[in-house]
């Protein structure tokens, strides 16, 4: 699972237990990427 930091961009593979830091930066906001799928809802 990927992570991107909130601040400088820097895209992180994967993070230590406990790490809640970007190891670029040290900001401490992680955004975890999603998958490019659009869901389809069917509607009546």
């Amino acid at each position: 699972m990927g992570y991107v930091c909130g601040q400088c961009g820097v895209e992180v593979q994967s993070i230590a237990e406990g790490m809640v830091r970007c190891p670029s930066c040290g900001y401490r906001l992680l955004y975890k990427t999603r998958d490019p799928i659009a869901k389809t809802v069917k509607v009546d």
